[in-house]
């Protein structure tokens, strides 16, 4: 039997998304300072957008705008793996640095849309 869910921090797509921001934040510390304002801060801002649009879809009243907070939370998913197969395609991000985080998007990926989809049938 699935435990009660009493916060979104007991999803585990929530705890994941946690896990990929940070991995994209100590990912992108080896990129170059003068990327800073540029592609290192879109990756970040994005990777901290996807568990933060979890976060506040779940603290609001209705199921409709809880969905609409998870497809955010969708789009700021697929900006991030944008961003470090730019960085990869440039020669700011080495292959080996991007796969983990592509396979955590993916990961993350797939259960946000499992979650979309178990508050459509509800």
């Amino acid at each position: 039997m699935a435990a009660k869910v009493e916060s979104y921090r007991d999803l585990i797509v929530w705890q994941q998304a946690m896990d990929l921001a940070v991995s994209v934040y100590e990912t992108t510390r080896a990129w170059p300072k003068d990327e800073l304002y540029g592609m290192t801060g879109q990756a970040r801002r994005a990777a901290s957008s996807v568990p933060a649009n979890m976060a506040e879809g779940y603290g609001r009243e209705s199921r409709a705008t809880y969905q609409q907070f998870l497809r955010i939370a969708q789009g700021s998913l697929k900006e991030l793996e944008t961003h470090p197969l730019i960085a990869q395609r440039v020669g700011i991000a080495p292959r080996h640095a991007v796969e983990p985080l592509m396979d955590r998007c993916e990961s993350v990926g797939k259960l946000l849309r499992l979650l979309i989809r178990k508050l459509s049938t509800e």
